[in-house]
């Protein structure tokens, strides 16, 4: 039991994220993941294709124009801009509003709740956009910048560190 117990320790001390600040409670940042195991993030990246494949079915079912698709559809990743003109923690809060699914969710329930076709248009652009940015690894952001993902550490972070 000692020697397991040693064991789960050192890999504890393996795995300390040497870039969080002492009261974020995270995991590794080394390599190309970001607490996942590259199993989980197959998984998770694949969950993003099905629903942008989902989305733009849905899309077409519902007989809306592609020509707003291709025009609304980057919509969401004007919160970037946040990053540039505001601060890491800002950025990180209006990315994550505009790439979770929760918002696009909402739209969708009121759109058909209320029977609004342009809000479930505008929803399934949405999700169509999230299923992209996932599918191309794409994750939620971290307070540690705009690299650090739930879906991996975006490459040249480990330059930048």
């Amino acid at each position: 039991m000692g020697g397991i117990l040693r064991s789960c320790e050192a890999m504890h001390m393996k795995l300390n994220n040497p870039f969080a600040r002492p009261d974020m409670d995270m995991q590794d940042i080394k390599g190309d993941h970001y607490g996942l195991m590259n199993p989980a993030l197959k998984i998770l990246r694949a969950e993003g294709l099905v629903c942008l494949l989902l989305a733009c079915t849905l899309y077409q079912v519902q007989g809306f124009s592609w020509m707003t698709f291709g025009l609304w559809f980057f919509l969401p990743d004007v919160a970037i801009l946040v990053y540039v003109f505001g601060n890491e923690r800002a950025g990180m809060w209006a990315y994550n509003a505009t790439h979770s699914s929760l918002g696009a969710g909402v739209v969708a329930l009121l759109g058909l709740g209320l029977g609004v076709p342009m809000l479930l248009q505008a929803s399934l652009i949405w999700f169509a956009h999230i299923g992209f940015d996932r599918a191309l690894g794409f994750g939620l952001k971290f307070p540690l910048g705009f690299r650090v993902t739930h879906l991996g550490v975006l490459r040249g972070m480990r330059d930048k560190a």
